[in-house]
């Protein structure tokens, strides 16, 4: 059969008929990796990746996505989130031009499993830089972590690290201004100004009790008489 008469499941990257057999074989790898994901076959789809990274013929670096969401999905992989984690990092570094896309990711991972103070980390080394200072969604991300990051519990009780919190509503802030119509910006917003208004009504009542101690201490003492 020539190898202009094949058909394929999936679209190839580059779209173009293969024009050898090794490309066909390619192609057909492609097809059943792109199969066995849509069947959730994670096994099978990383066996397919493993050879598919290793032939020049394809751009590895611009299916990163691909690999992710394998190491993702795939159950019989203990500590996955961990191994999705060191991927992106590695694909921060291997990926430059998608490096905005990837920390979007990789900081929505880290957030997932709990790890404000590690997502913070990454988002204070780039944020301050362009283009990531002009994305909404990595202040978003800051805020929260921000935000997060300020909640202590003790017991029963929750207190509020005021200069995290200040700094959380910097970050939402910031996203406003960059998508004014962003409403989780505009509803963590909402939230701290209730906290806010809790360290007034804290600081309000603390002061009112020291002045009622002060006049009650200030008034003058009846004397006792003997009866």
């Amino acid at each position: 059969m020539s190898v202009n008469n094949h058909t394929f499941l999936f679209s190839s990257l580059d779209s173009k008929q293969p024009s050898t057999a090794r490309k066909v074989h390619i192609r057909r790898l492609y097809d059943i990796l792109q199969l066995s994901i849509q069947r959730h076959q994670f096994q099978r789809a990383k066996r397919v990746w493993a050879i598919l990274v290793h032939c020049k013929e394809i751009d590895w670096k611009r299916l990163w996505n691909v690999g992710l969401h394998i190491l993702s999905e795939d159950t019989t992989n203990e500590g996955g989130g961990h191994v999705a984690v060191e991927y992106l990092r590695s694909m921060m570094l291997q990926c430059p031009d998608n490096r905005e896309t990837i920390l979007k990711e990789l900081v929505f991972r880290l957030l997932l499993q709990g790890k404000c103070r590690d997502a913070l980390d990454e988002l204070e080394l780039y944020l301050p830089s362009f283009p990531y200072q002009d994305n909404p969604i990595l202040h978003i991300y800051a805020g929260l972590s921000c935000l997060y990051l300020a909640q202590s519990t003790s017991g029963s009780s929750t207190t509020f690290d005021s200069i995290l919190i200040r700094d959380a509503q910097a970050q939402l802030e910031h996203a406003k201004v960059l998508d004014p119509d962003n409403v989780v910006a505009q509803a963590f917003l909402d939230k701290i100004s209730a906290i806010q208004k809790g360290f007034t009504d804290t600081r309000d009542d603390s002061d009112e009790d020291a002045m009622d101690l002060n006049d009650h201490d200030n008034q003058p003492s009846k004397k006792r008489v003997r009866t």
